[in-house]
């Protein structure tokens, strides 16, 4: 299958040379992207299918449609001095860190190789990482779990069903209807499990992966298929028994459900698994938040707050509720609010807004309103056209509020004490009004 990579926000050119894609695939791949519930109402959110080739937005992943695939990855900039192949595997590596973060998966990424990195997609290093997990935790055996179960049987067994004994066998008393509980290993959990593996098996193009996953199968084989729309998520239970299946639980759910978007076009049609980067780099940042102030006294909440800008004069009904990305609490005040933004911003020396949106800022002083924290925050990405290390790049002063906005950034390449950097961020001295916002 051809593979065909490009990094978010850039152009992947129409033609048969190197680097380029063949229209034939461009077509199918942009038709399978537009399907997506990323695409947007224009069907372009994913990909722009323009006059000379595809272009890459804010979204990343893995696209499979017919005999090609296209690997989607985040712009973080790595290494300037490497490789396409070397930068492209530091970008997966960061990318799969972000993911097991988000996740709370535990991940040892020092166990694949360097070259792996370079030669394998990003769905064929997740396709490894579950098998690996899942060969792990099948070796200390198949979580079991009591089910209840019907039966008609010629001698009790458990309960008898009352209703079913006098209506299916009033005629035959030979015949008892029983309701009992057996030790199963036929349960939700494995059969979602069974799912991911048979669906990661159509998916893979890898040999080595190929063969784990029909090894993986044939070990399932007794569990029964269920279609992946019909399966039981809500019936799962993770407790001290199967605690060990909580990391796989979260990764059959990455390549089965919609959480990050896995979907099917239909059949024959393709395959998506795509990130939305945005709500990836804000869970990302604000789970390591929340390690990074363990201890301090402060209290992280992610997508908390909730509170509404309007009520109804009429009918008194709350209307517009806010989402801060994450609020941090002291003693249950909110003393700060900050909102992740997955955008690149300008040096203040080509531009005194950085390039920050006017949504944004409006957005954040609807904060400023309603929560009465003395410091916001607005969290990009940083890149060296910023210069330095990520640190705070701008501190205002909002009108009528002793409330400062800041700008700040944080290097999501750099994976050197990330908890120790965001620990600083945060707990740095209240800064001074420097400027009114323009």
């Amino acid at each position: 299958m051809p593979a065909y990579t490009v990094r978010e926000w850039d152009k992947l050119a129409y033609g048969e040379g190197a680097g380029q894609i063949p229209d034939g695939h461009a077509e199918r791949l942009a038709a399978l992207a537009a399907r997506s519930a990323f695409a947007g109402r224009g069907g372009s959110g994913v990909l722009e299918h323009g006059r000379h080739g595809l272009r890459a937005r804010g979204v990343v992943g893995i696209l499979a449609a017919g005999d090609a695939s296209l690997e989607i990855l985040p712009k973080i900039d790595v290494a300037p001095g490497e490789t396409t192949d070397h930068q492209n595997a530091a970008i997966r590596k960061r990318l799969v860190h972000m993911l097991a973060v988000a996740l709370d998966l535990k991940i040892d990424l020092g166990v694949i190789t360097d070259l792996a990195w370079q030669r394998e997609t990003l769905l064929e290093i997740l396709i490894r990482i579950f098998c690996d997990k899942l060969t792990e935790a099948l070796r200390k055996g198949m979580p079991r779990r009591y089910i209840t179960c019907e039966d008609d049987l010629p001698t009790l067994r458990g309960q008898l069903d009352i209703t079913r004994q006098f209506t299916r066998h009033a005629v035959n008393p030979s015949r008892l209807a029983c309701r009992f509980d057996l030790l199963s290993e036929d349960t939700p959990l494995n059969r979602i499990m069974k799912a991911a593996v048979l669906r990661l098996a159509r998916l893979s193009r890898r040999p080595a992966n190929q063969q784990r996953l029909r090894e993986l199968a044939f070990v399932y084989a007794d569990i029964t298929d269920v279609p992946i729309a019909a399966l039981r998520w809500d019936q799962v239970v993770i407790d001290r028994t199967n605690r060990s299946w909580q990391e796989l639980f979260a990764m059959a759910r990455l390549f089965l459900q919609d959480r990050y978007q896995t979907t099917t076009g239909g059949a024959g049609q393709g395959t998506a698994m795509l990130f939305e980067m945005n709500a990836l780099f804000e869970e990302y940042v604000g789970r390591l938040i929340a390690r990074a102030l363990a201890g301090t006294g402060l209290t992280v909440s992610l997508q908390g707050g909730r509170l509404f800008c309007l009520s109804a004069q009429d009918s008194g009904r709350a209307l517009f509720q806010t989402r801060p990305d994450i609020l941090i609490r002291q003693g249950g005040r909110v003393v700060h609010v900050i909102d992740t933004k997955w955008k690149r911003i300008s040096a203040r020396i080509d531009d005194p807004k950085q390039g920050v949106s006017q949504a944004d800022v409006y957005q954040m002083m609807a904060y400023a309103q309603l929560y009465d924290a003395p410091r916001l925050t607005l969290l990009y990405p940083h890149h060296p056209g910023l210069g330095g290390d990520d640190t705070v790049h701008g501190r205002y002063a909002i009108t009528g509020h002793a409330t400062i906005l800041e700008t700040a950034s944080i290097d999501v390449a750099n994976s050197t004490d990330m908890l120790g950097r965001l620990r600083r961020l945060i707990l740095r001295e209240e800064p001074m009004a420097l400027e009114l916002a323009g």
